[in-house]
Formats: C-alpha cells, sequence, structure tokens
C-alpha cells in the first residue's frame, strides 16, 4: 500500500514538471477495430504552448499494460503477446513545432493478413509517444544544471468487427484499517470479457443503526481482458462510528451494466 502511495506522489509531481515544460498531445486514447488485412486510420494532435521555446519532436511505439492496481507498465515494442506496436506507422517521426504551433499527425494501422481473434489475446495494444528531442535548460540547483524534457504518451487499441463482450467479476470486497494508511475498502474484481473496460466504481454506506447513508461515487477505472485488479476506496472522514452495510456498485460497458459487492463491518471513526 506504501508503494501504490508513492507511485501516486511520483505521478503528480511528474505532471507538474511536464506542465513546466510545456507539450499538449491529443486524444489520450484512439481505437480500432478491423479484421485481418484492414487498413485505418485516426489523427494525434500535438501543440507547443510555449511562448518562446521551439521543440524538436520524435515518434515512437511501446507496449503497456496495467499493473494489479492500474498503474501504467511499459514494456519494448514488440515484447507483449498483445502488441500491435508493429502494425502502426505515422505520417512524421520527427518534426518541430515552432512556439504556438500545433500539427496534426496520422497514425496508421494495418493489420496484419495473417491476425486472429483468440481467446487468449482478444484485443491488441500499443502506446504512442511524442518526446522532446531538445531539452530545456532550467535554473541550476545546488551546483547541478537542469534540464527538463516532455514525453506524453497516447494508447492505441484494437479489436476484431463483431468480437465484444464486456464484463467483470468482483471477487472480494475487504474493509481495512491500518496504522500507516488509514481506513479503507480493497475492492478485488477480474475482467472476464473479451474487451477493455472503462467504468465506474460507488461505494454506498449504510448505518444500520441509524439509516444514514453516504456515498463515494465517480471512482474511474481502465482494465483490459484478463486483468485481475484490486482498488481502494478510502472511508469518508466524516462516516460516523457504527454498525455498516456498504455496498459497491461497478457501472461498465455502453449499456451501464452493474455489478454489485456487499459488505458488513464495524467502523470506529478516527479523529
Amino acid at each position: 500500500m506504501k508503494n501504490l502511495i508513492a507511485s501516486f506522489f511520483l505521478l503528480f509531481t511528474a505532471t507538474i514538471a511536464f506542465s513546466q515544460t510545456g507539450l499538449t498531445v491529443g486524444p489520450p486514447r484512439l481505437y480500432f477495430v478491423g479484421d485481418a488485412g484492414q487498413a485505418q486510420t485516426q489523427y494525434v494532435d500535438v501543440t507547443n504552448p510555449s511562448k518562446d521555446y521551439t521543440l524538436e519532436l520524435g515518434v515512437s511505439f511501446e507496449d503497456w499494460s496495467y499493473s494489479a492496481v492500474g498503474d501504467n507498465e511499459l514494456s519494448p515494442k514488440g515484447t507483449l503477446p498483445t502488441s500491435c506496436a508493429s502494425w502502426l506507422s505515422v505520417s512524421e517521426s520527427y518534426f518541430s513545432l515552432k512556439p504556438g504551433e500545433s500539427k496534426r499527425l496520422q497514425l496508421n494501422m494495418q493489420v496484419p493478413k495473417d491476425a486472429k481473434f483468440t481467446a487468449e489475446v482478444p484485443i491488441h495494444t500499443a502506446m504512442l509517444f511524442v518526446t522532446q528531442l531538445n531539452p530545456r535548460a532550467r535554473e541550476k540547483q545546488e551546483g547541478a544544471n537542469i534540464r527538463l524534457a516532455v514525453r506524453s504518451g497516447v494508447k492505441v487499441y484494437h479489436r476484431f468487427n463483431g468480437r465484444e463482450a464486456p464484463d467483470l467479476e468482483i471477487t472480494n470486497l475487504v474493509y481495512k484499517d491500518v496504522d500507516s494508511v488509514g481506513q479503507f475498502l480493497e475492492v478485488s474484481y477480474d475482467v472476464t470479457g473479451n474487451i477493455w473496460l472503462e467504468g465506474r466504481l460507488r461505494a454506498e454506506f449504510l448505518n444500520q443503526e441509524t439509516g444514514e447513508k453516504e456515498v463515494v461515487d465517480n471512482l474511474n477505472f481502465y482494465c483490459l481482458p484478463g486483468d485481475k485488479r484490486k482498488q481502494y476506496i478510502a472511508i469518508p472522514k466524516s462516516l460516523k462510528s457504527g454498525n455498516y452495510l456498504v455496498s459497491v456498485l461497478a457501472f461498465y460497458g455502453d449499456q451501464d451494466v452493474v455489478k454489485i459487492a456487499e459488505l458488513e463491518f464495524k467502523h470506529v471513526a478516527k479523529n
């Protein structure tokens, strides 16, 4: 759990550094649907928001997956069985942007003629990175020359036509009270369908003595087929001591499919 908190802190500080240096790449995700031998094109917009610095940029591809707690894990291009990095090409691999300038890149996917849908690998993924090649010098700190560069990623997903069966199962729900971390729920779930999922969790805390209810809502999650995940929901500081029934609802899919898990627990509020 300490490692989880540390990863959140590192992600936050990295975001600060990126915003200081400046680079905007979007959209954050691109979805391709195509069968063997088919080609498709989508677009990535890159902007240099700086007022006084030209960016030299390069495009590259890597593989990625999710960790058990939903963090991104990167791997070299073509090393994961789900990789579609070699199917991708971009209109410009190297380019420069003047201050305030934008460029639209054309991202092409060519699905191999021998590509097949399998239960083991129902979808494919890759990550497109736009990387600053001319780091900008920063003020010296304790005698060191600091140079900051930006790398921004776009997730790429591929699935075959007519193959879409989203599903997940909540496998466990536990209340935990850890001195160094606090009070929280640990939700475990498996992605049992054959498509990526984007959804949200909601926790409803019902005080079984007073009938009062508190809700923690809009906890977003993103996952891939085969993922076995854990998600943590902090107990609200305002939750009074008492005996509770908590219902955790997972909403996902275009039709907002709902899976529910319930747990009874005794809560002792801490100041």
